[in-house]
């Protein structure tokens, strides 16, 4: 965790904001005691519509090849 004084916070807060969403929280002091401290928020997740996800799924061609075969022929004739 960075600590840094309000006169910095105060001159850097985008940036220690950008610190946080990242998930390094940041204590602001005063006088050298903590007073506050920056994290991230919480995003709430949508829930997957499991339903929607089997229709789209469903529609999809099946490959020609096995995933293994795939991988094999990229590898063995393409460079990469």
């Amino acid at each position: 965790m960075r600590t840094v004084s309000i006169a910095e916070a105060k001159a850097h807060l985008s940036k220690l904001v950008e610190q946080a969403e990242a998930g390094d929280p940041v204590c602001i002091t005063r006088r050298g005691k903590p007073v506050a401290q920056i994290i991230a928020a919480e995003r709430k997740r949508k829930p997957i519509d499991v339903e929607a996800l089997r229709a789209l799924t469903d529609k999809m061609p099946m490959q020609s090849e096995s995933a293994g075969d795939f991988v094999r022929r990229m590898r063995n004739t393409d460079r990469y």
